[in-house]
């Protein structure tokens, strides 16, 4: 039998999209060969998540397998791995990652123009469950004249020049925003390519699902416990929100950007300052939801506003609908002003 299904003789892979918005913003094409670095990496992330069981990667760090090799952990083989791409793409100069005390600064020989802070593997707690995992990158270019080092990284997330992140889940998807907006990509894994499938996505106005933990409802601050209670028990005759919550950043933010609602990380007098990394975790997804049209706060500040001192600086979050972020961020101020 001869199969009958459409075969697609012109698709847009990844590496055409960048290159075709390069072409158009008259680009040097760097940005294309560290993007390409980033789908090949998290191509090879997506075959050892897959085969994570089978392969023991679900092992210990530093423990080691029959034949005596070194047996790497899902995210310790992630994190070797998107470095490692980074650096022989020559096109960066400082690399942040969650996995790294420190900024690794690229050898001279190998040096770009581009910083990149990344979270190789995140919700790495939910592997041994078979959850969805996923990897965050954030791309800045290096704005002094100086050596490259630490400092470099510690730009606001307005200065970015890309962001996103690719979801391990049903299938692998790569969701990409730049200054012309947020694209989705889906591994084909037939020609092993980024296919786009959604070209400027936009976010919902308004949604009907929050989402959090609320395992620590007994340290929220007043402002998220009533925005809670306003969304189960909706005092206007409108249907209460529902609940949904995966443990997985780019899961719960992915499943915000496709149905719409508000996902959020506040602070809470357990973690006053927050819980997610503002460098690789909160500024990416934040760039991501504003390029969609949603809005992305701390619930005092815009997040891109924030101009980090640490690397490894937290942040409060909650990004999603417009008017559900918004609703959040009128809750807090009636709040502060008690």
């Amino acid at each position: 039998m001869t199969d009958q299904s459409p075969f697609d003789t012109n698709v847009v892979t990844l590496t055409r999209f960048v290159m075709e918005e390069g072409r158009r913003a008259q680009g040097t094409g760097e940005l294309t060969q560290l993007l390409n670095a980033v789908c090949t990496a998290v191509k090879a992330i997506s075959i050892a998540v897959r085969k994570a069981g089978i392969a023991h990667l679900y092992g210990i760090a530093g423990s080691t397998n029959v034949t005596g090799d070194q047996v790497k952990k899902l995210d310790v083989l992630s994190n070797d791995l998107v470095i490692n791409m980074l650096k022989s793409s020559f096109t960066t100069c400082v690399i942040v990652s969650e996995e790294n005390k420190n900024a690794i600064i690229v050898d001279a020989e190998k040096r770009g123009k581009y910083i990149v802070c990344m979270d190789p593997l995140d919700g790495s707690s939910n592997i041994d469950c078979l959850v969805s995992i996923g990897t965050i990158f954030a791309i800045y270019r290096k704005a002094s004249p100086e050596e490259p080092s630490e400092k470099d990284a510690l730009q606001p997330g307005r200065n970015l020049v890309a962001a996103g992140y690719a979801l391990y889940g049903s299938a692998t998807m790569l969701v990409l925003a730049i200054e012309s907006g947020v694209n989705c990509f889906m591994l084909d894994p037939a020609i092993g390519e980024f296919i786009l499938v959604d070209r400027n996505v936009k976010i919902k106005k308004r949604g009907n699902i929050y989402s959090l933990n609320e395992g620590y409802a007994a340290y929220f601050d007043p402002a998220v416990t009533e925005y809670l209670q306003k969304k189960k028990f909706p005092q206007d005759g409108s249907s209460p929100y529902g609940a949904r919550y995966i443990g997985s950043m780019v899961a719960d933010v992915h499943r915000t950007l496709v149905y719409g609602g508000i996902f959020l990380y506040p602070a809470n007098s357990k973690s006053p300052k927050g819980k997610l990394r503002l460098l690789y975790e909160c500024n990416p997804m934040a760039f991501v939801i504003e390029k969609a049209g949603g809005i992305a706060t701390t619930g005092n500040e815009a997040v891109l506003d924030i101009v980090p001192e640490d690397i490894h600086q937290r942040a409060p979050i909650a990004l999603g609908s417009p008017d559900d972020v918004q609703e959040y961020i009128d809750m807090v101020k009636k709040h502060s002003a008690k």
